[in-house]
């Protein structure tokens, strides 16, 4: 069995990725999915072997990847920012990308609001966002074997 914490959109609101540390430190994976991957890369500075960072939008230094494919156990998961992909039309094309991935879950954030679907048999989902001007969120995944749960926890 292996966890991972997916954030996004944090926009410099490191005081709040500071109290989620322990919760960093006791997953098998953190990954931030953008704006800003100056965030991301502060996490992966204190967990190096486990932080995967993609860029947003609003990442005009470029520290992480525009999108990468994670494997957790048997399980092949997409990870992108979204804006590339129209996300605050439809996350379709997105599912569609993580489809022709092989991908069974399609990871995004840009939009700022937690969600999980099912588009085509993939499970999409959003974590929300670690900003200091709205709702804050994040998702714990617990994958184990070729099954995966997720849950949004707000903050």
């Amino acid at each position: 069995m292996k966890t991972a914490v997916i954030i996004s959109d944090s926009h410099g609101n490191m005081p709040r990725l500071n109290e989620l540390k322990s919760i960093f430190a006791e997953s098998d994976y953190i990954i931030h999915l953008g704006d800003t991957s100056s965030d991301g890369s502060a996490v992966r500075t204190e967990f190096p072997d486990k932080t995967k960072v993609i860029n947003g939008n609003c990442d005009f230094i470029k520290l992480g990847e525009d999108e990468a494919v994670i494997e957790m156990e048997n399980v092949k998961i997409f990870a992108t920012h979204g804006h590339l992909y129209s996300v605050k039309s439809t996350p379709a094309k997105l599912a569609a990308r993580a489809k022709e991935l092989n991908c069974s879950i399609a990871l995004y954030g840009h939009t700022h609001q937690a969600r999980e679907e099912i588009i085509d048999g993939v499970t999409v989902i959003n974590p929300g966002n670690l900003s200091r001007y709205s709702q804050n969120s994040y998702c714990y995944l617990v994958v184990n074997g070729d099954k995966a749960v997720a849950k949004t926890v707000r903050l």
